[in-house]
């Protein structure tokens, strides 16, 4: 099928977020890019996992991601 004209992935969304067969939200964890020597090992473990997106944002996220969901 064609794809409808104007519709587009906003690319910067994509980049940052997930979204989960059930229709959840992923984000990554902030903090872990640098200066981790002074994080114990149990912070930056929880920084790494994916946490997911709190509901009044979600809307917005999946309005520029219109293939995903």
């Amino acid at each position: 099928m064609r794809r409808p004209k104007g519709i587009k992935t906003k690319k910067s969304v994509a980049k940052r977020f997930k979204i989960t067969a059930t229709g959840k939200v992923l984000r990554s964890r902030a903090g872990r890019r640098h200066l981790a020597q002074t994080k114990n090992a149990k912070r930056l473990r929880r920084l790494g996992k994916m946490a997911s997106v709190h509901a009044t944002d979600v809307y917005r996220i999946t309005q520029n991601l219109p293939f995903s969901h």
